[in-house]
C-alpha cells in the first residue's frame, strides 16, 4: 500500500488528465480526481472532495493538490469534516510538476510527510531552475564521443557519458524511473547539470535523441547508480 492522492480542480477534465498523467508514472498509487461541480459544471464540490480522500486512503494517508485557492479552502473543509488531519496532508505545490513529484515518491513507498515535501520541492525546484537559466553561461552542445560510456574518476567521484537513444527521448516516463530508482540509493548524481534524484528537474533537460547524458555519481551506491543509468540508456528504457 502506498499514500494516496488527491487532485482538486475546478475542472473534472483537468483533474482526471493529471491523474492520468501520475498514474503512467506511479501505477501503484491511488490517484483520486475530485474536478468540476456535482452537476458536471466549472467549480469545486465538498462531497466530490471528501469522497476521494477517502477512496484514496489505503491506509497510509492522503496529500491533496489543488488548482487554485478556492479549491485549497474546500479540500481544507472536507479534510475538517472528515476529520481525519493526522492522515490527510494539503501540499503548497504547483499542480502538474508537484502531483508528478509527489506521485514518484508514493510509489517508492515515501510516507505523507515526504510526498508532502517531495510536492513542495517542485515548486522550489522551480525557482532554481529559473534563476539558473538567467545566471548561468550559455550551454555548448557536446558532440558524441566514439569512447562515450568510459568510466572517468574525478575527485572520487564516477564519470561516464551515455548517449540517449529512444525516439521520445528523457520524458515523463524515463524520468521517473530513473529519480525514482536513484533516490533509493546512498548516492549524488548530477545528470547534464541537474539532480538525477529528481524527476522535475530531469525533465527540464529536455534530453531528446541523440543527447549525450553527461552522468556524474558520488557517494556509496554511485557504481550502482551509474550501472542502473547504463542499462537503462542502453536499452532505450524499455522503448526500443
Amino acid at each position: 500500500m502506498t499514500v494516496g492522492i488527491v487532485v482538486v480542480s475546478h475542472s473534472s477534465k483537468i483533474a482526471e488528465g493529471a491523474c492520468e498523467l501520475a498514474a503512467q508514472m506511479a501505477p501503484a498509487v491511488r490517484l483520486e480526481a475530485a474536478g468540476g461541480t456535482d452537476d458536471g459544471g466549472l467549480g469545486t464540490s465538498l462531497e466530490k472532495v471528501m469522497a476521494a480522500i477517502e477512496s484514496a486512503n489505503s491506509g497510509e494517508g492522503v496529500v491533496i493538490l489543488c488548482d487554485l485557492g478556492s479549491a485549497v479552502m474546500v479540500a481544507e473543509s472536507a479534510v475538517e469534516f472528515l476529520g481525519t488531519p493526522q492522515d490527510v496532508s494539503l501540499a503548497d505545490a504547483p499542480l502538474i510538476e508537484g502531483l508528478v513529484a509527489a506521485s514518484v515518491a508514493a510509489q517508492g513507498g515515501a510516507g505523507v510527510a515526504a510526498v508532502k515535501a517531495a510536492a513542495e520541492s517542485a515548486l522550489a525546484q522551480q525557482v532554481q531552475a529559473r534563476i539558473d537559466d538567467n545566471t548561468a553561461p550559455p550551454v555548448r552542445p557536446r558532440a558524441v564521443a566514439d569512447d562515450a560510456g568510459e568510466t572517468v574518476s574525478v575527485g572520487g567521484a564516477i564519470v561516464e557519458d551515455f548517449e540517449v537513444l529512444n525516439q521520445l527521448g528523457l520524458h515523463a516516463r524515463p524520468a521517473a524511473v530513473l529519480a525514482g530508482y536513484l533516490g533509493g540509493l546512498d548516492v549524488e548524481v548530477d545528470i547534464n547539470g541537474a539532480d538525477g534524484q529528481s524527476v522535475m528537474m530531469l525533465m527540464t533537460l529536455a534530453a531528446g535523441q541523440g543527447t549525450v547524458l553527461h552522468v556524474r555519481a558520488s557517494g556509496p551506491d554511485a557504481r550502482r547508480a551509474m550501472d542502473f543509468i547504463a542499462e537503462q540508456c542502453r536499452t532505450g528504457f524499455g522503448e526500443l
